[in-house]
């Protein structure tokens, strides 16, 4: 994208709530002399005063380009991560109830080039989903409709970036964690999360409330101590011995304290061994090995061993999950988002964008094609599991209810129902059951056409060491955790086709239908006959006609006066004085199937633009041509 001039201070304003929140990119800082898109005053039937207006409030300008930075593994520069989230709303409601910016419009602005101008879109759209409660489409909508459009995250990877996670698989995987109930701001633990996700305290962060995702520790000697041997005796058990441990490093120490303190119950490790595993032992942890190649993606046996593992620790077990690769970015978030595509029903780009919210970097080249491709078999195993585990309680039920005297009858009468089994006879076991060992040899989606790994992979280095900004600038990062605990049970949504069958006989007349009646119970002339000439008795001929039609019943709103663009300014109300307001107002509706086109009007003599009541952009014009220009 060729740099844009710097001559004049170009910018975009996007309008989120009517004279009170706008989202802005300029080429320069914004100062009291840049143009700004007030609103009209409204009109009134009194007649004109002679008095002069009063004068506007200048709006109130802050940005967080140089206080909230994206720390890049290589080309990567976001999105920003739910630390910056929350620094940010902190700062945004003490800007919101400072008496001065009362009655002041409020503008978050941001550099003009592309990567500044995606990451404060993304944050200002989770902002007003995590905290406002607004709907996704609502808070996509003001930036639906920038120009250039904005631009998509890359992976934290070394090759071409060849997969893009928009903003809007953003908006949508932090909402979705929200609906699932797997990211909670209230219980956000900012000190927490800022301390360490960093290299040199442990770099762990919650990913979800149950899911620790977690870079490798390394100690040697790496082996498991056996049971028999004297160093076994000197392992840590209490959380004071790993305190007072002479060879352990710190952030080893600070991974097994904090695993004890937040009911870790199972470690999976996937790379090679640098550290031994008997210290999460000793603290009664259990620990398992599911190693494969870095940078490649799990083979599909090994994501059903790890899912029904994970299923288990959480539900029947009630405890939480760490997983681990080198650098806890590229196959633990293969895993994890398998799961969570599995139990929640994410989207592959929705579960990336929601994971890199909560530990930037997770899931990298390949790995990204590999959830896409697999995300249909993960929700299939949900459903399956689910419907497999309704059969067997309404088997039970069913069993339990006819209470026969012998255990003979018992498997006679659940078996026998009117004369038919209860399941389909001769039911073959199937490679597809949910969370059973898959065999290789009838396995549908063989791993032969995975993508190639990619030629390497993000590590996270010490603070200012190996990490960078890609604007040159420095400062720590901060990531994110919630803390909400796993629903016990599921939701099964169902949609329901009111159709209405009718069977007819065509367009024949009761006559005609008597006659073929008559026909059909006397002898055909056309049956074969016996050597006697006489018609066989086994041989008869029969008449039917039946059609059978489908009448789908479907409502379609028309309403014009419930189309968006109708919608005038008081569908939404003004920000409070602490909390930015959520606009009110119905949803959008089609009309006739398709959405009403936008008008755009053009304002030639200021050369200020509005698209739908909704974006503006501003050159650099003298103050006594402007014109006024409606935000609403």
């Amino acid at each position: 994208m060729a740099p844009q001039a710097k001559t004049t201070n170009l910018g975009q304003i996007v309008e989120y709530i009517p004279n009170r929140l706008y989202l802005a990119a300029y080429t320069q800082a914004p100062t009291a002399d840049t143009l700004f898109p007030y609103a009209d005053a409204p009109a009134t039937t009194r007649t004109p005063s002679k008095r002069p207006a009063p004068p506007r409030k200048q709006p109130f300008y802050f940005s967080v380009d140089d206080s909230l930075l994206y720390n890049a593994f290589h080309h990567d520069f976001g999105p920003l991560h739910i630390g910056h989230l929350y620094r940010f709303a902190l700062y945004f409601h003490d800007v919101l109830a400072a008496q001065e910016n009362k009655d002041r419009p409020i503008v978050f602005w941001s550099a003009a080039d592309p990567r500044s101008r995606a990451n404060s879109a993304a944050l200002m759209a989770c902002y007003m989903v995590l905290i406002q409660h607004w709907p996704p489409h609502l808070a996509l909508a003001p930036i639906a409709q920038v120009d250039p459009p904005l631009m998509p995250f890359r992976d934290a990877g070394y090759s071409q970036a060849d997969y893009g996670i928009t903003v809007q698989d953003v908006v949508y995987g932090v909402w979705k964690a929200k609906e699932e109930g797997v990211v909670d701001l209230e219980n956000f633990d900012l000190d927490e999360y800022e301390r360490f996700e960093r290299v040199e305290h442990g770099d762990f962060n919650w990913v979800t409330p149950n899911f620790l995702a977690f870079a490798s520790p390394q100690h040697k000697p790496v082996e498991r101590v056996p049971e028999s041997s004297p160093a076994f005796a000197a392992l840590p058990r209490t959380l004071q011995e790993v305190d007072e441990h002479k060879t352990l490093p710190k952030p080893f120490k600070n991974v097994l304290n904090h695993f004890s303190e937040k009911d870790v119950g199972l470690v999976v490790r996937l790379n090679s061994h640098l550290y031994s595993p008997s210290y999460f032992e000793a603290l009664g942890i259990q620990h398992l090995d599911m190693i494969f190649e870095d940078g490649t993606c799990p083979p599909m046996k090994t994501v059903r061993k790890f899912i029904r593992l994970a299923h288990d620790t959480i539900v029947n077990k009630k405890k939480n999950i760490a997983v681990h690769c080198k650098a806890g970015l590229g196959r633990t978030g293969c895993l994890i988002g398998a799961y969570l595509i599995y139990r929640h029903g994410f989207t592959a780009n929705e579960v990336i964008a929601f994971m890199r919210f909560m530990r930037p970097g997770m899931v990298v080249g390949p790995q990204q094609h590999w959830l896409h491709i697999r995300q249909g078999t993960f929700r299939e195993w949900w459903v399956e599991e689910k419907t497999e585990a309704r059969l067997r309680r309404e088997m039970a039920a069913s069993a339990a209810a006819s209470a026969p005297s012998t255990p003979v009858r018992a498997m006679q009468k659940a078996s026998l129902r009117n004369g038919q089994t209860s399941t389909p006879p001769n039911r073959a076991a199937s490679n597809r059951t949910p969370l059973s060992e898959v065999d290789d040899r009838n396995n549908v989606h063989p791993d032969d056409y995975l993508p190639a790994p990619t030629p390497g992979q993000p590590r996270k280095a010490a603070r200012a060491a190996d990490r960078h900004h890609p604007y040159g600038r420095t400062g720590a990062t901060n990531n994110a955790t919630t803390t909400v605990e796993e629903e016990g049970s599921s939701v099964e949504q169902q949609t329901e086709i009111v159709s209405v069958h009718r069977s007819s006989h065509g367009a024949e007349s009761d006559e005609e239908i008597h006659l073929r009646v008559r026909a059909h119970r006397r002898p055909s002339q056309s049956q074969p006959t016996q050597e006697n000439g006489s018609q066989s008795p086994t041989a008869s001929r029969s008449f039917s006609h039946q059609t059978t039609t489908t009448t789908v019943y479907s409502y379609t709103d028309a309403d014009p006066a419930q189309d968006i663009e109708n919608m005038g300014p008081g569908s939404r109300k003004a920000a409070s004085s602490r909390v930015v307001s959520t606009p009110v107002g119905t949803l959008p509706k089609t009309r006739g199937g398709r959405q009403s086109p936008q008008r755009v009007k053009d304002v030639s003599a200021s050369g200020v633009r509005k698209t739908s009541g909704r974006v503006g952009s501003v050159g650099h014009i003298p103050a006594t041509a402007a014109r006024k220009v409606s935000g609403a």
